[in-house]
């Protein structure tokens, strides 16, 4: 079994699959796999599942009959299950029917900056999730003063930036479905259920 170092992959003895994932200890931690090794990141902290579940509520209120907002939904990347990763949110079609883990790419996947996953969500991700073919990836920056999001488009097999909002700036995409949202209103205190779509 490989080392666990939180934010680091350590080598082990033979590829990990996600059968070895099953195994781990059910800490709140997050455990994925880059070509069958472990990388482990934290517990997410408040304001991250703050972001996470009023991101889920304000998409789930506008997705369309057909499509499913999935809070943290396990990706396998490859057959030999040795590449697994778990976005914070994803939106895939509802009759996928893959089960436990997605095996074809989501229509969107999601992931929420946290203080160790810098690098990871802004280059090793956004590699991946173009490589595996996911359509759209947004990329949500917390910070309180001036939060933002970044949307960005597969485009021949690498992504391209196509829009993005900071603060009291309202987002708007079409993909995977129309979506109006004002970042300020993913951390801040107050009737964020009336202004997160930019009403």
């Amino acid at each position: 079994m490989a080392v666990m170092s939180i934010g680091k992959t350590e080598p082990q003895q033979r590829p990990l699959t996600v059968d070895d994932l099953a195994r781990m200890p059910d800490d709140g931690r997050r455990y994925e796999l880059i070509d069958g090794r472990l990388d482990v990141s934290p517990a997410p902290v408040r304001w991250h599942t703050r972001i996470e579940g009023r991101l889920q509520y304000h998409l789930v209120g506008l997705a369309p009959e057909g499509l499913e907002v999935l809070p943290g939904p396990g990706i396998n990347f490859n057959a030999d299950r040795t590449h697994h990763r778990i976005p914070d949110l994803a939106v895939a079609q509802e009759d996928n029917g893959e089960s436990p883990y997605l095996t074809s790419p989501p229509l969107l996947a999601v992931e929420v900056v946290s203080p160790e996953s810098v690098f990871r969500d802004h280059h090793t991700k956004k590699r991946e999730y173009a490589e595996f073919g996911i359509e759209s990836y947004w990329i949500i920056s917390p910070y309180t003063d001036k939060p933002g999001i970044v949307e960005l488009r597969l485009d021949q097999g690498s992504y391209r930036e196509v829009g993005q909002a900071f603060g009291e700036e309202v987002f708007e995409t079409d993909l995977p479905f129309p979506v109006k949202l004002v970042p300020r209103w993913l951390v801040e205190n107050g009737p964020w259920k009336r202004h997160i779509g930019g009403e």
